[in-house]
């Protein structure tokens, strides 16, 4: 029996599947690219019409044609049937393709909101295929990506970014329908030294809470000097009341006796 043939491409993806093994390699991770999304959700992914058709005997190149023109959100399944995504489609193309390092820093590299799906793809592939150190390495510098997208779910579409998306594959274990493993600390790879210590675009962050406790101090060493100065509770206690003085500058004299209260009493009566 000879050597499975692995340079001939088969358009059909029952092959890619088959439960007698797979000729595609392992991805760098370790994992079976076949095998990486669940059964139920490849299952939705194969019987779409939209895989059937637009991702038929689709190369690496053809896929950025396919993000520009059809991908309008991210997601995995959505609606009450929970029909894939077309986002969810081509990641499991490219689970197929499995291109090389060269062509997705290519995907990345695209700027401009007319690839920002193209670029959000390709994070979310990396994530399920590469190791740690290259999911750190390769996805914290578009954690400042501030270019808005669409995500499309069972409860509707709502507005994130790509900064956030990026953020939600390095912190959660399910994304768009599909289970991650869970990444190691970063710190933990920093102390094995596969990792260096994140520089924060914002700067030192020591050096800025410092600066923060600087400002705090002022303001309460200027209140209390405020406080502490003469006359200020007087003032204070001034606010806010109304004194009331006669025009003439002197004191009113009213004279209460019972006498004079009598004989105005008695003019009344008839």
């Amino acid at each position: 029996m000879g050597k499975p043939d692995t340079k001939t491409i088969y358009a059909n993806e029952r092959r890619f599947l088959d439960d007698r093994g797979t000729a595609a390699a392992l991805a760098p991770n370790g994992e079976n690219p076949a095998k990486i999304m669940e059964k139920a959700v490849i299952g939705r992914i194969v019987d779409a019409q939209y895989f059937q058709y637009q991702c038929f005997a689709l190369n690496e190149a053809g896929i950025v044609d396919r993000v520009v023109n059809d991908v309008k959100f991210i997601g995995g399944t959505y609606g009450s049937a929970q029909k894939p995504t077309p986002f969810l489609c081509l990641a499991f193309k490219l689970l197929q393709l499995a291109p090389s390092d060269a062509v997705l820093e290519m995907y990345l590299s695209f700027g401009g909101d007319k690839f920002k799906y193209l670029r959000a793809l390709a994070c979310f592939y990396i994530r399920m295929t590469r190791r740690a150190k290259d999911v750190y390495a390769i996805l914290e510098r578009y954690l400042v990506d501030r270019r808005k997208l669409r995500r499309k779910g069972r409860q509707g579409t709502s507005l994130t970014f790509v900064d956030e998306f990026v953020d939600d594959l390095l912190t959660k274990t399910r994304v768009c329908a599909t289970s991650f493993r869970e990444l190691p600390r970063r710190t933990d790879l920093v102390d094995l030294g596969e990792l260096e210590e994140r520089e924060s675009p914002l700067g030192d962050i020591d050096e800025l809470l410092d600066a923060d406790d600087e400002e705090q101090q002022q303001e309460q060493q200027q209140q209390q000097q405020q406080d502490e100065t003469p006359g200020s509770r007087a003032d204070d206690e001034s606010d806010g009341e109304i004194v009331e003085r006669p025009q003439n500058g002197g004191r009113m004299d009213v004279d209460r006796s019972p006498s004079r209260s009598r004989s105005r009493s008695r003019e009344r009566t008839p």
